[in-house]
């Protein structure tokens, strides 16, 4: 079990996955305009200061996942992705994620991967367009943002929430019993070794 159960998890579970949905529709949308408009022209700057671009629309044809790794490892991507959703998918409905935040952060990866996954299936190749050029970043695509901000929204869950803030600190108290008590015998005569 993850989190604390709050008496609004199935409305929050609700709302989570209908976002979700939102997000995929929006990111093949987005996608599709870019085959259409950015795909003739490879490349449009969007955003520039001074001659300086800062944000271009950039077709690219990835057949490999973030960054460009595994690239042509097509099959593998598409069994990985979805067995990752269907078990994401099943700890959410099954009521196995408690924290709203967290349900919410599940929410937005299964949004990332499942607008990728579309991809990969119909396409051959995942679409990635937002090119950022101010600090020369690998070129990304809405799903991409959904699947990291949800992957981070889980880190802090996992960090700060609960039972993870509680082993956060009991770690803590640990590292420093532990340190006061090998400095005790380090100094004490009368210590047992």
């Amino acid at each position: 079990m993850i989190g604390v159960r709050h008496p609004s998890n199935k409305k929050n579970l609700f709302w989570a996955l209908l976002t979700a949905l939102a997000f995929i529709i929006f990111d093949q949308f987005t996608k599709r305009l870019a085959v259409v408009h950015v795909k003739p022209v490879r490349s449009l700057s969007i955003i520039s200061i001074n001659g300086r671009e800062i944000l271009n629309f950039t077709y690219l044809q990835n057949t490999g996942a973030a960054f460009s790794i595994l690239q042509g490892k097509q099959l593998f991507l598409i069994v990985i992705t979805g067995i990752f959703i269907a078990l994401l998918l099943y700890l959410l409905i099954a009521g196995k994620i408690k924290s709203g935040f967290m349900i919410w952060a599940t929410s937005l990866v299964i949004a990332g991967g499942a607008g990728n996954l579309i991809d990969r299936v119909f396409n051959g190749y995942v679409v990635d367009f937002i090119d950022l050029r101010i600090i020369k970043f690998a070129v990304f695509n809405v799903a991409d943002i959904c699947a990291v901000i949800g992957a981070l929204m889980m880190l802090v869950s996992i960090m700060f929430e609960n039972n993870g803030k509680n082993l956060v600190a009991s770690e803590k108290t640990q590292f420093k019993a532990n340190s006061f008590s090998d400095a005790d015998s380090e100094f004490n005569p009368k210590s047992d070794r």
